[in-house]
């Protein structure tokens, strides 16, 4: 337990100190990441999608989940690790004026960013809202749609956020999540560094166990609607491993990949 509440606590000193810089960043760290590595490797290219609001981007994503998320005018929609409300605000130009969309983020400074965007942007149904993904503070079956970006992957109990995913989605509802996950054996001296944990490596896990805690929470229907190999460059490579473990890298299987991935609770029955 002492291990996953440092973790938590790490990633939201991270997360916060980003929401402070003004400076664009990589997935799940800093522009400057590890000893001034940027980990932009991870965020895809939004300029031409809907409802993009570039102050509200800091390059933290690893997809687009909006893309494959099926929105609809009228639709409650949840964004899991809002930030600076990137997403939401793309969601909020699916859902249009009938629709509503809420940010749940455990990081104050993000929320304050957040809430400045929307301020600018004067949207009276965006709002964001401080929590934690595995005690969400809403009631059942509530949202039409939750989605996520590159942020799942770091939260310690997985299987506890898939089940408050399922928990507040309502019957029928989906939800459409963008993460990293890992094929093949990751070092050791990547997997166990707060750093990298906190750039969205080392809280990854292996893509099938990924799908198998959304199937054991419930989901049907669960497809990956992308997939794409994330290149980790090899000064971030080079700078936690040795001569011998990078070469065992290199030329193994192993790797991350940015996979988004949708699920539908049972209309009837959660589990």
């Amino acid at each position: 337990m002492k291990k996953k509440v440092n973790i938590k606590e790490i990633v939201r000193q991270k997360y916060s100190r980003i929401a402070l810089q003004s400076s664009t960043s990589g997935c799940c760290g800093t522009s400057g990441g590890v000893d001034g590595v940027d980990y932009s490797v991870f965020s895809e290219d939004y300029d031409k999608t809907k409802g993009y609001v570039p102050d509200a981007d800091l390059g933290l994503g690893c997809g687009i989940p909006t893309e494959f998320a099926g929105l609809k005018p009228g639709h409650h929609v949840l964004d899991l690790g809002s930030g600076a409300g990137n997403d939401c605000f793309v969601a909020r130009a699916e859902v249009g004026d009938s629709g509503w969309v809420t940010g749940l983020d455990f990081s104050g400074e993000m929320l304050s960013k957040a809430w400045l965007n929307n301020q600018k942007l004067g949207f009276a149904n965006v709002d964001f809202v401080e929590g934690d993904i595995e005690t969400m503070p809403f009631e059942n079956d509530r949202y039409d749609v939750i989605i996520s970006n590159c942020v799942l992957n770091l939260v310690p109990d997985k299987t506890t956020a898939f089940q408050q995913i399922i928990r507040v989605l309502k019957p029928g509802g989906h939800f459409c999540v963008s993460d990293v996950v890992i094929v093949g054996d990751l070092p050791d001296k990547l997997r166990e560094s707060a750093e990298m944990y906190a750039g969205c490596v080392s809280g990854a896990v292996q893509m099938q166990e990924y799908l198998d805690i959304i199937e054991q929470a419930g989901f049907i229907n669960v497809t990956i609607n992308k997939q794409k190999v994330v290149h980790i460059p090899d000064e971030i490579l080079k700078s936690f491993l040795d001569a011998k473990e990078y070469d065992d890298f290199k030329s193994g299987d192993t790797g991350l990949f940015s996979i988004t991935v949708t699920g539908y609770k049972p209309v009837s029955g959660m589990h």
